[in-house]
């Protein structure tokens, strides 16, 4: 299992361009669709908590359900999976790139490149909203706002996330054992 890990996560490390929000389709597709190592409830937990966890989300994403698979040892096979790849590309195009960066084909390359990132961004916020009510989505849209056109810290949103749910979670627990 603990090779099945790596690998698994070896080429989403080493197939998936624009960073970790990119990759969490793939994760999913991978630990829920693919495998079957988590249901979909968990995996909207684990990315939760790796998006609110300090760090890259990729990172977490694979420590976490490396974790929940294997336990630490699932989590250092699923981090070097993930984290191999990106360390030698980056490597290697330290190496190389400083001497092409200004060739027209290279700067075309990345250009064409963004598109997919795009994609690969959005996929997984789109599935992440579906089942969602609406004004849940409309509480993530002013918090967005409030993020890139006001400039206020998603920290505060974090800890206000944080808070609500916790208060959320009590109320529900008290309401439901007192209407009983």
């Amino acid at each position: 299992m603990l090779g099945r890990l790596f690998i698994r996560f070896l080429r989403i490390g080493a197939f998936t361009f624009g960073g970790g929000y990119a990759m969490i389709s793939l994760v999913e597709h991978e630990a829920v669709e693919r495998n079957g190592w988590l249901s979909k409830e968990e995996f909207d937990d684990l990315l939760s908590l790796a998006q609110s966890a300090p760090g890259p989300i990729a990172l977490n994403m694979a420590v976490f359900t490396g974790y929940r698979v294997e336990g630490f040892k699932g989590a250092v096979a699923t981090m070097l999976g993930i984290v191999i790849p990106s360390f030698l590309i980056i490597l290697l195009i330290a190496a190389c790139l400083a001497d092409f960066r200004e060739y027209p084909a290279i700067e075309a390359a990345f250009k064409g490149m963004r598109p997919a990132v795009v994609a690969l961004i959005a996929a997984p916020i789109i599935g992440f909203m579906r089942g969602m009510k609406w004004w849940k989505i409309a509480i993530a849209a002013a918090i967005a706002a409030a993020i890139w056109m006001v400039g206020i810290s998603p920290v505060l949103f974090i800890i206000l996330g944080i808070v609500a749910g916790v208060g959320y979670g009590l109320w529900d627990t008290r309401w439901r054992r007192d209407g009983q």
